[in-house]
């Protein structure tokens, strides 16, 4: 330490030389400070102060010195004269008074709030519930589609053994009126030959009316009627031949003639959906 002391002797012009000044923002250039003996130089055209003297006016005043010898020597002054803000304009009036409790204010404030979110909620669910209805019902169908849902069909002006073709939710509706031959070729058919197996009377709810859907099941075609090999419907786009119950008995078709929902609200009339 001493070896230290003793070789910084020499540096000491340079340490003097290398004093400077720091500015700070709220106060003008304060002039460096170079500790020399037992007093501070804060300026060589200035008498000198002792260093109970400055640390007295840093005490009591803004001014602050440092000084080193590895480092610059400096003079700053301290921010402590700034304000604290005043916010009592905003505060509200029940609770400015700092002995006063602010539970009332409190609870007040807290029903309100739950009251509003409240009031929020429930408008936000029935706007929801609004939107919502107004888009699924956007979705459903027209006021001519819903009349054409169902069809009635009077039975009596299909001649035994023949198929008439109706329009249908925009599809083929076949409704075949099937003589005593045909019902009981259809129902001793076997079930293990068949490619969708079920049986004539799961698929008719009269025997002698067979009511199908006349969309092929392979790719859309409509069938035609009392066609094939098996005196039913047969598509020519691909070759697939149905029975006289709907099933597909040949071809690339994989499932029977679809069936639709009917009643038979009398014995000549049908409604078919």
């Amino acid at each position: 330490m001493l070896s230290l002391a003793a070789r910084s002797g020499a540096f000491s012009p340079y340490l003097s030389a290398t004093s400077y000044a720091v500015a700070g923002q709220l106060k003008p250039l304060a002039s460096g400070a170079v500790l020399h003996g037992e007093k501070v130089l804060l300026d060589v055209k200035r008498p000198f102060l002792s260093r109970e003297t400055l640390s007295g006016q840093a005490a009591g005043g803004p001014l602050c010195a440092t000084a080193g010898v590895n480092g610059p020597t400096t003079v700053r002054f301290l921010h402590s004269d700034v304000t604290v803000p005043e916010f009592s304009d905003y505060r509200r009036t029940e609770v400015a008074d700092s002995k006063k409790s602010s539970r009332p204010s409190e609870e007040a404030r807290k029903g309100f709030s739950y009251l509003v979110t409240g009031v929020t909620t429930v408008a936000t669910a029935y706007v929801a519930k609004n939107v919502v209805s107004q888009f699924v019902s956007s979705m459903s169908a027209s006021a001519d589609v819903l009349a054409m849902s169902k069809i009635e069909v009077k039975l009596s002006d299909i001649p035994e053994g023949k198929n008439m073709c109706f329009k249908w939710r925009g599809k083929p509706l076949f409704i075949r009126h099937r003589t005593p031959r045909e019902i009981e070729q259809e129902a001793q058919v076997d079930l293990s030959e068949l490619r969708d197996p079920q049986h004539d009377l799961d698929r008719v709810k009269k025997p002698e009316w067979a009511i199908l859907i006349g969309v092929c099941t392979h790719l859309g075609c409509v069938p035609i009627a009392n066609a094939g090999d098996f005196g039913g419907y047969y598509c020519p786009c691909h070759g697939s031949h149905y029975d006289a119950s709907g099933r597909i008995r040949k071809g690339p078709a994989p499932l029977n003639l679809e069936v639709p929902f009917y009643e038979f609200p009398a014995d000549d009339l049908v409604i078919v959906g």
